[in-house]
Order: C-alpha cells, then structure tokens, then sequence
C-alpha cells in the first residue's frame, strides 16, 4: 500500500498525461467479475457450487462439452468474440503472444491455452497467426481523438465500473490532500487496447456488440468522436509488446490453409466467428472426469488450460457433481434475474435485493454534470437500484432502457446506461415482470372515463399552489424549481400505473431510499387525485404546465417559431364563440367565424394568447396580439358552415354553402395582405385583400 500511495501522489502531481494502468493488480487465473466478487474460499459448498455454474457457462465450458437437456437455457454458451478481420485490429506479434499463452499476454484473460509446447506447436501456432491475419476488416474511418477528453470520459460514464480507474485522476469528491482508495475487487482487463490500431480501436469502442456479441463489453452509447477520444486516451504511453520468442523461432511461413485447418482441429470454432461451421459437441459433461482435462494438474497441448485458481476447481467440480447427480432444478423468476445479472455483470452498477452495486472505490468516480442534483446524495450519482423495477417499467421504457434509445430519465447523471444487446437481455423484461409481482396489487382506474378524470384537476395538483410536485420535477423542456429530479414528461409511456399509485402513496417503502415525501398521507382523496395527475400526464402534450413551470409565453401561438400554420379554435374577439383563428409564419392571421361562415378579421404580426381558453372557465374573447387589426364585410346571401379541410401546405380551406351552392374559401398570405381564392361549384375566382 505504501508503494502504491506515493506512485499515486507522483501521478497527481506529474503535469504529464499519465499512461492509463492496465491493472493495479494483475489477476492470475480466468477472471469472471462476478464470480471474484461474490465467492469466497470460506463459503460452503451450497453456496460455491452456484459459481460453479457460472463459470461453465462464462468460461464457455458449454460451447466444446455437450450439456443436459434440463441444463441447456440456464448453461448456454455465450459467443466468443468475432475473429472476422481480426488481422485489420491485432497485429501478427500480437496474435502470436495471445495463442501462444493467453495468460502471459492478457492477465485475467477467460481464453484458455491450447498450446503446451509440445513438437508441433510452434507450427500450429505461426499458422493460425497467418490465417488470422489474412481476415482484413475495411474499418470506418473515425475522428481523431483528443486523450484528455478521452481521460475524463473514461472515468465518467461508467468504464471504472469494471475497468481498472487511472491513478492521476481524482474523483471529483475526495479532497486535494486525501489518499484516492483503489478498488477491492479485480478489474477486468484491458491489456490488448495498446496492441489494437487507433482507429480500430474507436471503431470497436463505437461499436463492440458487432464483434463481441456476448455484450460482456457493452455498448456504452458513445458517439464516433467519444469513442475515438477514449482509444486515443487507452493508447496514450504504450507500445505493442514484440514477440522476440517469435522471432527467434525463425518459423518459415505455414500457409493460410494450414492455419484453417488448425482451427478447425483446436475447435476454436466453438467460441469464435469467422464464417466456420461450429463442429458437434464434445464429451457431454454428465461424463465429464474432474480429475481430468481442464481440471488435471497439467494440460496437454489441444486440451483448454485456463489457470483456474483452487476456488474455481472447487466450484466447478461441486457443479459438474450436481450435474451429474441429479436433476436440474427448476429457477424461480427472481433467480433467472440473478442468474442473468450475474452474467451480464449488471451488480457492477446496480443492487437488487441488496446485492451488488459498486463498491465505494469505484462509486466514488460517479458523478453529475448538474450541481443542484447534489442534493440528492448518492441517487443522483449511482445508478439507481432495481428492486421491484418490473413493476415500475413498461415493457416499452424497458426496450429502450435495454437496446434502444432515448431511455434516460437522469440527465444530470454522468454514467451511462450499456447496451448489452437484445440477444442476452430480452428475457430478462417476463423474469422481472413475474419476480416482482406485488403480494398486494394495487388498483387504478386509468380509463379516462370518471367525472374525476379531468387533466384540469391533475396540472392543479402539481403546480406550485397545489401538491407542488414542480418544486423537485420537471416537465417537457422547463426544469423543476429545485433539484433536478426526474421528469414527468414520459411518465405514462414509462411508469406502469398501478406502479405509479403505490409510489405516490407509500413511497419511502416502494422505493428505499428515495428524497420523495408522503404527499397523499392523510388525503381522504388521494386515490381519485391520483388518477387526476395520471390523466394530466397521458394528456400532457395538449395541456398548459403546471403552476410554478410556465410563464405568460406559454400561451402564445407563434406561428413564425413554430414554421407552420397553427388553426386554433376559439372565442375570438371580432369573430365570435364560433371562430376559427389561423395565424401563418410570415406573420400575417385571420379568424374565420364559423356561425356566419365568413372571413371575420385578419390582423399582422403576433397571433393569439390561448391562455383564456385554457385557464378561465367563463372563457372570454381571445384578443388578437397584433397590429392593423381589419374588420372584413358582412356576409351575404344564406350561408351554412360545413367545417374545413387541410392541406398539405397546412392552410386550412372553408367550406360552407352559400344559396344553395357548395363554397369553397381559402386565404394565402402574399405580399401586403391575403389573396383569396373562393371556388363557387368548382368555378374559381382570385381577389386581394389587403390594409
């Protein structure tokens, strides 16, 4: 520790960027995060045996050996990563140190050895160093990237979740003078950034589930010029490691095809792609001997060596043991979640039942771009907990969450939330939707249909004379009047109603921890002004804001802002309680009166303020905003309104009957006024109406 702190002072104090620490510790066996994190050597067998599990199916074990029937979903193989170009990525001294020995090249690498330095490696080994190689990838051509930004991107959006955190950086919380805490658990490694080309590099950070389709590297939803500032960043001090045995060796060149053939043969085709067919299944693992194999002493060239440590030979032969034992039993839905979880590695961010989230180490690099949210404490800077969220989240909200876009709700919050691809995510949504069924449900009527469900009553409850809900949430494109709280905007497309209830009426006990208070304790109401605010919120993208969010220009139509036609429907001064007002971008309005069927006034400049017709019951005539507002003449002959039709130019086309015959009747802004065109029985006639 020692050692470490004054590396780490001499890095802080050092004006230079530093070279970005592969591991602080570098791990010595097949590293599974989850399995380091949650098992010990004092654990009991009923307990290890679980991670046994896990490293069969995260070790691949299940992509070579056959596997029960009963075991097949909860064992599946995950696909290794995609070797398809890998020769445009990884240079051929690369490639030759990581078949040769993985563990040598990558500590903490989960590819296994396959190469004892028995007569013959050598050969194999140049030769699959030569058929790699040939595959060429024609990379998208990225940006350049800046390495500062790329250092701070790096510790911001949630890489140090699971990668090694550099040790000149100091996380925004810990004081000048104060020694920077280095993380407990292992971190994954990264040691094969330095050996990619840059540009291949940002173009896999940009886009890793195209050749890691397990999603153990997620998407992090980096834009191109992100990506390539965090390659330019990871390159930042290295230099590729020479492989000076290989040259030695003075190996004559083998030949692409020999290198196929040794692919095949190693069954390396098991784990990665490279538009081979995968071969059949070997030895299946009801017959497995754990004394032997990957778990002998020593492993034989072609036979897997992954440096198990002694916990993961226990645990794997106490799982091929129940395996073999006895049937597999059968996972409830929160144990599937779990199971899923631990795969994915999503404790490294999130807690569930009081498992996982990221140790202090790590957390203490998870910030906010916004400094009102710290008030918050840790809920503005730690992803949020998942406990009963499939009760909370639609499964559309889930979707976007998942794999798609536009799912966060916290933009004050630096750490992003991964994509880990739909493939390894998708079944997690019905596993969640059972596990967290509520032992009470929760009843609301979200029909829209009782006298109560008026959107009026619910923005009422929200302002600021009301529950003053604003006072922590914003809504559309207003922020709340204190801190950043999520926004309402997307609440019925996200939140599941009977979810939405139970939060709003217990919400200290629905969601731990949370800075909500009991608003509707007490309230004799509180069930039907609950369902107030929800239809508020389905119908929020046609209502006012609440008190407390909007201001007197939210009720000005602006045509000109908006660049389209707006026809507003009104009482209008000049026009009637029957008028139809139609403001156009170039500034110039008219108001057509529905009971007389005729163009009433046109005006110029500003529109109409709606906020008459929204807030005051008694509704008075709306005013036109403008200047040289124009009284247009009297109606003639007897005429009966027949609506109005769109079109596509959004101008609006009246058409009424006028003695008996079907009207037409159009204006279009021109220079200086209007022209009119009416079309009488389809007979067109033009006129200018001007000031």
């Amino acid at each position: 520790m020692k050692f470490w702190t004054s590396f780490a002072a001499l890095a802080f104090c050092c004006g230079q960027l530093q070279a970005h620490p592969l591991q602080a510790e570098p791990i010595n066996h097949a590293y599974v995060f989850t399995f380091d994190q949650f098992y010990i050597p004092q654990d009991p067998d009923e307990n290890v045996v679980n991670g046994g599990f896990l490293l069969l199916a995260e070790l691949n074990c299940t992509a070579c050996h056959e596997v029960p029937k009963a075991w097949q979903e909860r064992l599946k193989s995950k696909p290794g990563p995609n070797l398809s170009g890998v020769g445009s990525r990884l240079d051929a001294d690369t490639l030759w140190l990581m078949i040769r020995s993985p563990q040598h090249r990558k500590k903490g690498t989960q590819m296994p050895g396959l190469f004892a330095g028995e007569a013959g490696d050598d050969e194999k080994v140049e030769g699959l160093v030569e058929f790699l190689s040939a595959s060429k990838w024609d990379a998208p051509q990225m940006p350049a990237g800046n390495e500062d930004r790329g250092k701070d991107l790096y510790h911001k959006v949630g890489c140090v979740a699971c990668h090694e955190p550099a040790l000149d950086v100091r996380p925004p919380k810990v004081a000048a003078n104060a020694e920077v805490d280095k993380p407990g658990n292992g971190s994954v490694p990264i040691a094969l950034a330095d050996a990619y080309d840059v540009n291949a590099l940002a173009a896999f950070l940009h886009d890793p589930l195209s050749m890691r389709p397990a999603g153990r590297m997620p998407d992090m939803r980096l834009s191109k010029e992100e990506a390539a500032d965090i390659a330019a960043y990871l390159h930042v001090g290295r230099v590729a490691e020479k492989a000076t045995a290989r040259a030695a060796l003075k190996m004559p060149a083998q030949g692409i095809e020999k290198g196929r053939e040794v692919f095949e043969k190693m069954n390396c085709v098991a784990c990665h792609q490279t538009g081979q067919t995968s071969p059949p299944r070997q030895t299946s693992l009801t017959k497995l001997d754990a004394t032997k194999g990957c778990l002998a002493e020593k492993q034989p060239s072609g036979v897997p060596r992954f440096d198990l440590n002694e916990l993961q030979k226990r645990a794997l032969k106490l799982a091929l043991a129940a395996i073999q034992n006895g049937a597999a039993p059968k996972l409830t839905a929160q144990e599937n979640v779990d199971w899923q979880m631990s795969r994915l590695n999503c404790y490294a961010c999130h807690d569930r039942d009081g498992k996982g989230g990221p140790e202090d180490p790590r957390a203490q690099y998870f910030g906010v771009n916004d400094s009102t949210a710290e008030s918050l404490g840790q809920l503005a800077h730690l992803p949020p907990s998942l406990d009963k969220i499939g009760r909370k989240l639609t499964r559309g909200w889930f979707e976007k969450i998942l794999w798609g876009k536009d799912g966060s709700v916290r933009p004050y919050m630096d750490t992003r939330m991964p994509n880990f691809g739909r493939e390894q995510t998708e079944m997690m949504i019905g596993w969640l939707n059972e596990a967290d069924v509520a032992e009470q449900p929760v009843t609301i009527d979200v029909t829209g249909l009782l006298k109560h469900h008026r959107a009026e009553a619910g923005r009422q409850l929200l302002g600021a004379k009301g529950l003053a809900c604003v006072a922590c949430h914003g809504l559309k494109d207003r922020k709340s009047l204190g801190p950043p709280v999520i926004r309402l905007t997307h609440t019925v497309e996200r939140i599941q109603p009977e979810y939405f209830k139970e939060l709003l009426l217990n919400p200290q006990v629905t969601q731990l921890g949370t800075v909500m208070p009991p608003m509707f304790v007490g309230r004799k109401k509180a069930d039907l002004e609950i369902e107030s605010i929800w239809t508020y919120l389905r119908e929020v993208e046609g209502q006012p804001l609440p008190e407390g969010l909007m201001s007197s220009e939210d009720f000005e139509l602006k045509p000109g802002k908006e660049k389209r036609v707006i026809i507003f429907r009104s009482f209008i001064e000049g026009a009637g309680s029957h008028a139809i007002g139609v403001g156009f971008p170039s500034g110039v309005n008219a108001a057509f009166d529905g009971m007389t069927s005729r163009w009433a006034v046109i005006w110029k400049g500003r529109f109409l303020d709606a906020m008459s017709n929204w807030q005051d019951r008694a509704m008075p005539p709306v005013k036109p905003l403008g200047t040289n507002v124009k009284e247009m003449p009297a109606a003639t002959g007897e005429r009966v309104f027949g609506g109005y039709k769109v079109g596509k130019d959004g101008v609006p086309t009246f058409l009424y009957r006028q003695d008996g015959q079907q009207v037409e009747d159009t204006l279009r802004p021109v220079k200086n006024g209007f022209e009119r065109s009416v079309k009488i029985n389809g007979k067109e006639t033009k006129e200018v109406v001007s000031w």
